[in-house]
């Protein structure tokens, strides 16, 4: 039983949600391969992977240089200043690759500004967090933070959806973490170091001085809030390594952001099908945004100035003896190490009518999204959504406004598998509020097509005799693995969902520590609360926030085989990177979800006012806390993460008896 360590509760207010919008992207052709070419140099920042100790890195693959603070100290008496980097750079680093030149511009004038709403850094505890006004910025703000004795200034926002870092967690090995969806980030660099946050924070030097405190950086700086972390670096200078990834999601991203950020200096090439770059896919369901623009997560340039080509095909096969990837145009790829992050397939119905008729919608591109809209049209439409977990429920959920929608689900409730039947009927009220009607305990039996035009849907079937008249349907059954292109290669052995099976560092066995699956196809041992607390438990998870940060694991595992001695370049002697599944849908309200449930979950304590959509509710197998959900409650979800990955959280009794999340202290060790 773990023995939590109190600290006194802090107070929260509810957040709102920001969105960003990132623009510029080019559509691909659809013929043939588009092969863009990377090209240009510029910065690259410090790296890191994970360690944070100022006696030095335990991972050897990992490059800290000493920080290039500002200054440790002003040249008055009257004055204190503070490091912006302090204890947390560790003391060696890697020289930057021969081969791959970086170059750094110069900075503009560095100005101090008073801070409004602190008057003292005496005043804060060790991992205290105060968010402050900026005098002479408009609307300009930062968040301090004392961390083992020495106090920290960054930016006061995360980077990925704008969430209070004031609202996060500070852990004391230095980091904090986003209070919405599990984003976090070194208090000592503001470098990004868990999904999804794409970028970095802002870091700045923090004085106090003449009875008030002052932070001393950038106008641009403070008021941006953000800092690109990835790298520009000359593509035709490149070492001889080559990384294929072949994917176009969360986890290609989390690949080639983090493999540049350490310093790779080979060739990297990503292959995809989709229609566009990478995007916050998340998004498609949740909002149905149709334009690839608005929720692409990086422009064309960044990938031109990383040096990273992007293809647009499709892979057919891979030759694992020859390490050679080919695609549907004829062209092959050598690599030299292997990303496989193909992600899923929207699963269809093997019923009648659901193959011929028009108006029956999957979704997993933009593409989709925008025959869904076309469909649509200027709404008065009646739609059936054909499944009740997150797509279907987020699907339904988007339609709602100004279209009779009706939801089609086998469950007693809405996600009754994955959340219980007490959760469930929270998610299915808050819909039904607006407007969306429920047919559950259903099976469907078939399509009709419409009276009006044959070659459409007209009408869904279900077993009990009911007939949904539909002017459209949208398929929210479930994804199988993508990887239709490994069927009969005698190299892999696919499991029986289609999933690779992969280790700890997600590297596929048999193959060298050569190749790598991650996100939807990947099969790996997670070692969260409830599993085997030796080998972990094997699972495939389906979640945007578990392939992005597999990608940045399985970058710091490939850059530690090509830079550490050759005594040391086993990834035996490499910690896997250790995190929490972490994922968010939007039912009528914002729900996180932490945890993963391989092994079921026997026990529920909901605490909150699941009448009113706002709850806690933790999912137990026996005594044991193994997922936490949450609406309304933040940050209780990431609260959770961090003390399961700290092998702290609270056990059911406790939290029956009483127990705050909120009250127990953060351990500094990680034992996931």
């Amino acid at each position: 039983m773990p023995l939590p360590l109190l600290r006194p509760r802090q107070s929260f207010s509810l957040p709102v949600v920001w969105s960003r919008s990132i623009s510029s992207l080019g559509a691909a052709p659809t013929a043939g391969p588009l092969v863009l070419r990377a090209a240009s140099s510029c910065t690259h920042p410090r790296c890191r992977c994970g360690c944070r100790l100022a006696s030095g890195c335990s991972c050897s693959c990992c490059a800290h240089p000493r920080s290039s603070s500002v200054s440790s100290s002003l040249s008055t008496s009257s004055s204190r200043s503070f490091s912006s980097s302090s204890s947390l750079s560790s003391s060696h680093w890697i020289p930057s690759p021969r081969n791959l030149r970086f170059f750094s511009s110069q900075p503009a004038m560095a100005q101090e500004f008073k801070l409004k709403d602190i008057q003292s850094l005496a005043d804060l505890q060790d991992l205290d967090k105060v968010e402050s006004e900026v005098e002479g910025i408009q609307d300009a703000k930062v968040l301090v933070v004392k961390y083992n004795g020495e106090y920290h200034a960054l930016s006061h926002k995360c980077t990925h959806y704008g969430a209070p870092l004031k609202m996060g967690v500070v852990a004391p090995d230095g980091r904090i973490t986003c209070p919405w969806h599990g984003a976090c980030f070194n208090i000592g660099t503001g470098d990004v170091e868990d999904a999804p946050a794409p970028n970095a924070l802002n870091k700045f030097e923090i004085v106090e001085k003449n009875g008030a405190v002052y932070v001393k950086g950038e106008e641009s700086a403070i008021k941006s809030g953000q800092r690109d972390p990835a790298v520009k670096c000359s593509a035709s200078s490149v070492g001889p390594e080559k990384i294929v990834v072949v994917g176009g999601g969360g986890g290609t991203l989390g690949v080639i952001q983090a493999v540049r950020e350490l310093k790779y200096k080979g060739a990297i090439t990503v292959i995809s099908r989709e229609p566009n770059l990478i995007i916050d896919r998340p998004k498609l369901s949740k909002a149905l945004i149709p334009d690839a623009e608005k929720i692409q997560l990086r422009p064309r340039e960044w990938y031109q100035e990383a040096a990273i080509d992007t293809v647009s095909d499709e892979v057919t096969g891979v030759d694992f003896t020859k390490k050679i990837v080919a695609t549907k145009s004829g062209t092959s790829y050598p690599y030299t190490k292997l990303v496989l992050a193909t992600g899923g397939v929207p699963r269809g119905l093997p019923l009648e009518g659901f193959k011929d008729l028009g108006n029956i919608f999957q979704l997993r591109f933009v593409t989709d999204v925008q025959s869904i809209l076309k469909a649509v049209g200027e709404k008065n439409k009646k739609i059936v959504v054909i499944g009740s977990s997150f797509i279907g429920m987020e699907v339904g959920n988007a339609l709602a406004s100004g279209n009779e929608v009706t939801i089609v689900g086998q469950e007693k409730a809405p996600m009754e598998r994955v959340m219980g039947e007490r959760v469930g009927r929270i998610f299915q009220n808050n819909l039904e509020k607006a407007g969306v009607k429920f047919k559950l305990e259903a099976g469907v039996v078939k399509a009709t097509p419409s009276d009006a035009d044959a070659s459409k849907v007209g009408a869904v079937h279900l077993n009990d005799g009911t007939v949904l008249p539909a002017d459209l349907v949208v398929l929210g059954v479930g994804v199988r693995p993508a990887t239709d292109f490994l069927q009969g290669n005698a190299a892999v052995q696919l499991e029986k969902d289609g999933s690779l099976k992969t280790d700890e560092h997600f590297a596929v066995p048999g193959l060298n520590n050569d190749v790598f699956a991650i996100g939807d196809i990947a099969t790996y041992p997670y070692h969260g609360p409830g599993t085997d607390p030796k080998t972990g438990t094997y699972t495939r998870i389906e979640h945007w926030n578990v392939a992005q940060n597999a990608g940045r694991g399985v970058a710091r595992a490939i850059v530690h085989s090509l830079t550490a001695p050759s005594s040391a370049a086993s990834l035996q002697s490499l910690k896997p990177k250790a995190f929490i599944p972490i994922f968010w849908s939007a039912l009528g309200a914002q729900l996180r979800y932490c945890g993963n449930t391989p092994n079921g979950w026997d026990g529920l304590v909901l605490h909150g006012e699941p009448e009113n959509g706002k709850f806690a509710a933790y999912y137990t197998k026996g005594d044991t806390v193994v997922a936490v959900a949450t609406m309304g409650m933040d940050p209780i979800m990431v609260k959770s993460a961090e003390l399961m990955r700290r092998g702290n959280m609270p056990t059911k009794s406790q939290i029956e008896g009483g127990l705050d999340v909120l009250m127990v202290g953060v351990p500094k060790s990680v034992k996931v």
